[in-house]
């Protein structure tokens, strides 16, 4: 049942938030800053890519935050 329901779940993000909480800087800015494009950006916040670790750890960096502030698990089922 375990496995089960963790096919059912995706990776969130406050990425956005995150971003307006800084100047309300752009994707741009930010993928500048980590060196990545502004379409990767904003491919993750759509949750449309999931980020490497690396990558995630890089933004949370920028941040100043840890990952799990940035990053969290969502239950597909529990959202629709």
């Amino acid at each position: 049942m375990l496995l089960h329901t963790l096919h059912r779940m995706n990776l969130g993000n406050n990425i956005r938030r995150c971003r307006f909480d800084k100047n309300e800087m752009s994707q741009e800015d930010l993928a500048d800053a980590i060196g990545v494009t502004r379409q990767t950006i904003h491919s993750i916040e759509k949750g449309k890519f999931i980020p490497s670790t690396l990558l995630a750890f890089k933004i949370a960096r920028y941040f100043e935050k840890n990952v799990e502030e940035i990053f969290f698990l969502v239950n597909d089922e529990t959202e629709r």
